[in-house]
């Protein structure tokens, strides 16, 4: 009995601290989109075929067990990060690499051509379309200041008290990740690099920095820093804070009333340019979140139906958007390291949410086959991490079994193209 009891009690205890990370992540996230002045965006939902056996766990409390107590797997971009465009020369609107026409052509009617070619891509005519979003040229630039621009200001304003928000001298603004541990900086850093072997450009700029109160980077700050009781010289990342952007829903055909997004015309020639143009970067984003195992955006709203039935009619996490309708890929420490740590437990989630989507952006998946034809994706990431980031070796990379786990997840997705493409080829 005494057994019983205390097994029930232990029950109860966990479901209290379930819900407990569930309403704290909630008031996390009301307090951004607060200070971001997030407006509220229309209801929406998510993707069928969901697993039954929904674990007791919430996806914000895997984040807090610390790495001994996980199984062993081995030793990029920032968040809610992004520019204040109000402040400096150094500003820059997200919209540079567009241009007007683009614009206006986005906001019209759809072309009279069909949105997919070769039976799963999208039309070359769309991803003309879609400017980039942050240009290897801007990125570049952005990391080369912020690794030496003083900062002279630290608050709250990036999710977890840990993390900050920081104001540079000429007025612009980044998020500084210290992470519950190195992994979360880790994911973080080279899931921003691995986009970057991908072309995806929706990744804020990153940097690390080691935090040091006698640098002059760092000084203007150092009682702030004794109060967030960081340790010195950690490492930490910097992403680049960009305002006036708006949470994201899920769109319809990746709800889970609907049947996934694929190459059918008929189901895709009734969406304006604009709906167009954000499908295909969630196809990007869909295909990148499975490669990193970033369990903290789409599949942990599948998770949390469980206890939330209208989780999907809510922003996604870690999910913003521009005024023009650009998608951008925030918070991606759960990415690569930590998501592979556990994925036992979350790979059912990342499968049913690849299985939704037969439709992809070609370049993106010229890029991915170009990785399993050549079995190198552990080599290239490594060489363009180590050639782009300095503190790259205080950070450390992916062991070799995580490096065998992204090259495996290549390799799926390769196979999932190919399934595709032998069921859509002929329509």
């Amino acid at each position: 009995m005494r057994a019983v009891s205390a097994n029930l009690f232990a029950l109860l205890f966990l479901c209290a601290l379930a819900s407990v990370f569930y309403v704290w992540s909630t008031l996390e996230n009301r307090l951004e989109r607060h200070k971001r002045g997030f407006s509220a965006p229309g209801a929406g939902s998510f993707h069928q075929g969901l697993p039954a056996d929904l674990s007791a766990k919430t996806f914000r409390a895997l984040l807090t067990v610390p790495a001994a107590q996980r199984p062993h797997l081995g030793d990029r971009l920032e968040a809610r990060n992004l520019t204040d465009q109000t402040a400096s020369a150094g500003n820059r609107d997200y919209h540079v690499n567009g241009d007007n026409k683009r614009s206006a052509v986005r906001e019209g009617p759809l072309k009279l051509v069909s949105p997919v070619e070769d039976g799963i891509f999208w039309s070359e005519w769309l991803e003309d379309l879609l400017p980039v979003g942050f240009s290897e040229e801007y990125a570049l630039s952005w990391r080369e200041r912020a690794r030496t621009y003083r900062i002279v200001k630290l608050e709250p304003g990036c999710g977890r008290i840990s993390n900050q928000l920081a104001t540079f001298a000429d007025g612009t603004k980044a998020c500084v990740r210290y992470g519950i541990n190195a992994d979360q900086v880790q994911g973080e850093t080279l899931t921003y690099y691995l986009a970057s072997l991908l072309g995806i450009t929706n990744l804020p700029p990153l940097v690390l920095s080691q935090v040091n109160s006698d640098s002059e980077q760092w000084a203007a700050v150092r009682t702030r820093i004794g109060g967030l009781l960081w340790s010195d010289r950690a490492v930490v990342s910097l992403t680049e804070w960009v305002s006036n952007l708006t949470g994201v829903v899920t769109p319809a055909p990746l709800r889970q009333e609907s049947s996934g997004l694929h190459p059918v015309l008929g189901e895709l020639q009734n969406k304006t340019t604009a709906e167009l143009l954000e499908l295909m970067q969630w196809s990007d984003l869909i295909i990148f979140d499975y490669l990193t195992a970033n369990f903290d955006r789409l599949v942990s709203n599948l998770f949390s139906l469980q206890w939330d039935s209208r989780v999907m009619e809510r922003d996604t996490n870690n999910l913003l958007k521009t005024p023009r309708g650009d998608l951008v890929f925030i918070d991606n420490e759960a990415g690569l390291v930590h998501g592979f740590r556990v994925l036992n437990m979350w790979e059912k989630y990342h499968s049913t949410v690849l299985s939704s989507v037969c439709v992809f952006r070609k370049r993106t998946m010229q890029r991915v086959a170009e990785l399993h034809r050549r079995r190198d994706a552990r080599k290239r990431l490594r060489e363009l991490y180590r050639e782009s980031e300095p503190l790259s070796q205080e950070l450390g990379f992916l062991s070799d079994e995580h490096a065998g786990v992204l090259q495996d997840r290549i390799d799926r997705i390769y196979k999932h193209i190919l399934h595709c493409k032998a069921k859509y080829s002929q329509l």
